[in-house]
């Protein structure tokens, strides 16, 4: 039997045996859960119940003073969302048969094989896990605000589905479960990462590695280390990836280009939840959170057979697709005024000014290297900016023969109509920036060149109807 997912709540034994509660507490123990409590007195249940956050109940079913059946009763009306195991000394089906009924998640003869018994609690945690994670995804769902957007600091957007995203991260930041996250080079795989990590709250560090390359030995190596004379050289112990991020995150780059051997190698890693360093006989227990990115699509290698199909879908538990820039060009004013002012400090120039239609001519070209190419482009724009204004002929050289006519390109109206009045101008240019900037007005204000205030001005005599 392989090692128990950690889970987010607490674990409540009660039987009137201190004898069964204190070896099916070890047996826990043993296989990695430490948040146990324990109760021999069944009328303390409420108390419990209303004092911890339990998530799962292991309930004797014959109990002095109160039942088993009593307390099921009462706990599936009170807390339906708590899973509870039934346990008995005799294998009645009658009475399993009620208690399932009754709402119990399943019902265990005492005497029953160990691996039996630990499997019904595993599949018990598992289940609970799922359905508190989709609670929280739904509330997250709902809501439009982000709980913990400094975590997203480093992502410059108001693109609403990256936000949608982002609500998606916070939701699934507790589970112990793996994370894939797809998406093209250069969108910010590591960057959200990163973000899961943070939000987490787990105490150790996140460790990565890009497993692109890494033939089936150093794949090994790098991730579950090797014991001393494990090969000609290891005079030492060496410590793999997998032990430095006990307590933390193992975030795996590149995994679709991982070698079919090493496949196994993971698959085993998240399925028992061990590994064997090189040269040892004796497994080690992951206690690490396991993400992994791809710029491949993993889909079709599996359908093709170059990338395993078990291994897929226990990856994709929870899976995150980060959009390509081409697809969120809204984002590029932001983006493009926030490298300008990165490469500003970094080269200690003042800030440069931007010209107006070049966020709009940019969303002509494809940017197949996405936000990290949008950098360096910014960077070297800034590099050659010798006056006030960012030189463009970065961009100009981009766009090869037609730049000319894109940037000297000026808005026409329809020559049959009336212009409309600078007025009406202003309001249309004011709602497209609150509408672009997903109505975040330090955005939108960035956008129109504006301050804030003033534009906070702006909204308020449009809504006046004074403007």
């Amino acid at each position: 039997m392989n090692q128990l997912a950690y889970p987010q709540f607490n674990i409540l034994l009660v039987d009137d045996e201190p004898s069964f509660l204190r070896s099916m507490s070890l047996t826990l123990e043993r296989y990695g859960l430490n948040n146990i409590l324990t109760c021999s007195e069944p009328q303390q249940v409420q108390s419990l119940m209303s004092e911890h956050t339990i998530g799962l109940v292991l309930l004797d079913l014959t109990m002095p003073v109160i039942s088993g059946q009593e307390l099921l009763k009462w706990l599936t009306e009170e807390y339906p969302d708590v899973s509870v195991i039934i346990f008995s000394g005799l294998n009645q089906v009658d009475a399993a048969v009620n208690c399932v009924k009754q709402g119990a998640f399943d019902y265990i003869v005492k005497t029953a094989d160990q691996e039996q018994i630990l499997e019904s609690i595993k599949r018990a945690i598992h289940t609970q896990e799922l359905s508190l994670e989709n609670q929280a995804l739904r509330a997250q769902l709902l809501s439009s605000e982000l709980n913990n957007a400094d975590h997203f600091a480093g992502f410059i957007t108001a693109d609403p589905n990256m936000m949608s995203t982002f609500r998606y991260l916070e939701s699934i930041a507790p589970s112990s479960q793996p994370v894939l996250i797809t998406g093209e080079s250069g969108v910010g795989k590591e960057l959200i990462a990163g973000a899961i990590h943070e939000l987490s709250g787990r105490k150790g560090p996140l460790v990565t590695v890009n497993v692109a390359g890494l033939d089936d030995n150093i794949f090994s190596d790098t991730l579950f280390g090797h014991a001393r004379g494990a090969f000609t050289g290891a005079d030492k112990v060496r410590q793999g990836l997998v032990e430095s991020a006990a307590g933390g995150t193992l975030f795996l780059d590149e995994i679709g280009d991982l070698s079919a051997t090493s496949q196994v190698k993971l698959l085993r890693l998240l399925q028992e939840g061990e590994y064997y360093p090189i040269g040892s006989d004796r497994p080690k227990r992951i206690q690490a959170r396991v993400i992994v990115a791809t710029h491949q699509n993993l889909a079709e290698q599996q359908q093709k057979g170059t990338f395993r199909k078990d291994l897929y879908y226990r990856l994709r538990t929870h899976m995150v697709s980060i959009r390509a820039l081409r697809e969120r060009l809204n984002d590029l004013p932001l983006l493009i005024d926030h490298f300008m002012r990165q490469a500003c400090d970094e080269l200690q120039k003042p800030y440069l000014n931007i010209p107006n239609a070049l966020a709009l001519h940019l969303q002509d070209y494809s940017f197949p290297g996405n936000v990290r190419e949008l950098r360096a482009l910014v960077f070297d724009a800034v590099s050659q900016s010798e006056q006030e204004t960012l030189n463009i002929s970065v961009f100009e050289q981009l766009l090869g023969n037609h730049s000319k006519d894109v940037f000297e390109r000026s808005v026409r109206f329809p020559e049959d109509q009336p212009l409309p009045t600078l007025t009406q101008l202003s309001r249309l240019l004011v709602e497209e920036a609150m509408n672009r900037s997903n109505h975040n007005q330090s955005l939108a204000a960035r956008m129109l060149g504006i301050s804030q205030p003033a534009l906070s001005k702006r909204l308020k005599n449009m809504k006046e109807g004074e403007e």
